[in-house]
């Protein structure tokens, strides 16, 4: 966010709501109360004038893309596979707009691809959409289980960064030589010839057959997938919110009770790996199955 509004010489942000992009004052938004209001502070602590800067969009909502003034704006910046309420897919042609309407208003486009980047893709969501963000973020699977993260982009736009531009960057852990060992071998199994073909295969069988055996409505990209229990087409964090969590804890629960650990939340979602077997996806079907008379 520094860097893009360095890039620029612009201070407001967008971000839509549902998605999350860390802890840092600007991103602990939410949206006011109505069109015209300024969006507010998400958390205890965040200046009311940090969220001054920040507008917050309704997540597959074009119209409100065509309200902004584009040229005011530093950056947008998104999950292109959002995966903090749920898994919402964005619509066709969302990211397309976005992108277009960034780059005719000089804003910037930030792909969060933290929990995106190698899972659905070995490129991430910028290969399976085929749109690339000015700037990418990333973290978690690169570490391969250690703490870790990253960022890349145009290089007129990573020439900003200090010691060559005038926007900070450091950081006492940065290059960790553990996380990165850690996470070049996780890389390189990920790379082996076959693996995101085998890793779309197993999470189809599983998603796919979920479908047919818990009721909700059902989410999958790439090894990334949710049920939300709600009979409501889920298109955004309004709808998301429709979803009756105490269902949930109900097959959360009973899934435990047959050996199967889902996120605890209705909220977050499942990723399959490449260590998931057939074995473990039909263990996981039978308790799927037996879980449902819970409910």
């Amino acid at each position: 966010i520094r860097l893009a509004r360095g890039f620029t010489k612009r201070d407001k942000i967008v971000k839509f709501e549902g998605c999350y992009h860390g802890h840092a004052d600007s991103l602990l938004v939410k949206a006011g109360s109505g069109a015209a209001t300024f969006d507010v502070p998400d958390s205890a602590g965040v200046p009311s004038d940090f969220a001054r800067h920040t507008l917050t969009l309704p997540l597959n909502d074009f119209d409100a893309l065509d309200a902004v003034n584009w040229r005011e704006i530093a950056c947008a910046i998104i999950e292109p596979v959002p995966a903090n309420m749920g898994l919402i897919p964005l619509k066709p042609g969302f990211l397309e707009k976005l992108r277009t309407m960034t780059r005719d208003g000089g804003a910037l486009l930030i792909l969060d691809e933290v929990m995106s980047g190698f899972r659905v893709a070995k490129g991430g969501a910028t290969e399976l959409y085929g749109i690339s963000g000015d700037l990418t973020t990333l973290g978690k699977i690169i570490g391969g289980g250690l703490p870790v993260g990253a960022f890349g982009g145009r290089a007129e736009i990573m020439d900003c960064l200090a010691p060559t531009g005038p926007v900070y960057q450091a950081g006492t852990l940065s290059g960790n030589p553990l996380a990165m060992a850690a996470g070049i071998a996780t890389l390189e199994e990920l790379f082996k010839h076959g693996n995101y073909q085998k890793l779309e295969q197993l999470s189809a069988s599983l998603a796919d057959e979920l479908k047919t055996i818990v009721p909700g409505h059902h989410a999958r990209v790439g090894s990334k997938f949710c049920v939300f229990f709600t009979n409501t087409p889920v298109v955004d964090y309004v709808t998301a919110k429709t979803s009756d969590t105490a269902k949930y804890s109900r097959y959360f629960h009973a899934m435990l009770e047959h050996g199967v650990y889902l996120a605890p939340s209705q909220f977050e979602v499942g990723f399959m790996s490449l260590a998931h077997t057939p074995e473990d996806i039909e263990a996981t079907l039978c308790a799927a199955r037996e879980a449902v008379k819970a409910l």
